[in-house]
């Protein structure tokens, strides 16, 4: 039976921290992206999703430069087809990936065909990456990632609204139109050319506060009509 479906992508585990001053817990972070990795590879799934982590108890330039020596040891590790995805983040915590640069930075020093970027909606308003989602901003905030790491690297938008407003670097998902994007900022996105081509994800808490539901897909579907 078929299931319709024409992607699909795994999230790695949110204590995944590839950035992490602590020796013990930098293998444990390679051993569990390995493992799922793997794990994807072998249900023929299309990408592993995951955070990047936080430079806590180290500099920034050593922690990503700690990140790209982790992310080149599970991909050599695990030689299959299924891509690596670098989400960007909220920031706070000391986290890594909430500016352009930094992804920049770590995509092109591990320097792989497998490793692609999943962008965040709400994640980037959090982080101050663009403050509101006007057609305008939208294809200015693109120009910006397209130049860092080509647009075709981007494989997955996780459509998130967000309960926080732009630049509070707190990472609390909203359900479509619910949040400071808005509806208008989720039609901006959707008519955005460049992104037509990309696998949506919601990650949004839900009506029923159940997780993704079909209500909120009627919502993101209604955006590109």
């Amino acid at each position: 039976m078929k299931s319709g479906l024409k992607a699909a992508y795994l999230h790695a585990a949110y204590l995944v921290n590839l950035a992490s001053s602590n020796d013990i817990f930098y293998l444990k972070s390679v051993r569990s992206l390995v493992d799922h990795l793997k794990i994807a590879d072998a249900l023929g799934i299309n990408g592993l999703i995951f955070h990047i982590g936080s430079s806590k108890g180290m500099s920034r330039e050593a922690a990503l430069d700690q990140e790209v020596e982790g992310m080149k040891k599970v991909l050599k590790e695990v030689p299959g087809h299924t891509h690596l995805l670098m989400e960007n983040t909220a920031g706070g915590g000391e986290k890594i990936g909430a500016a352009i640069e930094e992804m920049e930075y770590l995509f092109k020093k591990v320097n792989s065909e497998r490793v692609k970027v999943c962008f965040d909606t709400a994640h980037a308003l959090e982080a101050g990456q663009i403050m509101e989602y006007t057609g305008e901003m939208v294809k200015k905030l693109f120009d910006e990632w397209d130049r860092a790491v080509g647009l075709e690297n981007i494989e997955v938008i996780h459509a998130n609204d967000s309960k926080t407003a732009a630049g509070s670097h707190h990472d609390k998902h909203e359900n479509i139109g619910q949040g400071f994007i808005g509806i208008d900022g989720f039609r901006a996105l959707a008519g955005e050319p460049r992104l037509r081509d990309k696998v949506w994800l919601l990650e949004v808490p839900g009506f029923e506060d159940e997780g993704p539901d079909a209500k909120n897909i009627e919502l993101l579907r209604s955006c590109f009509i």
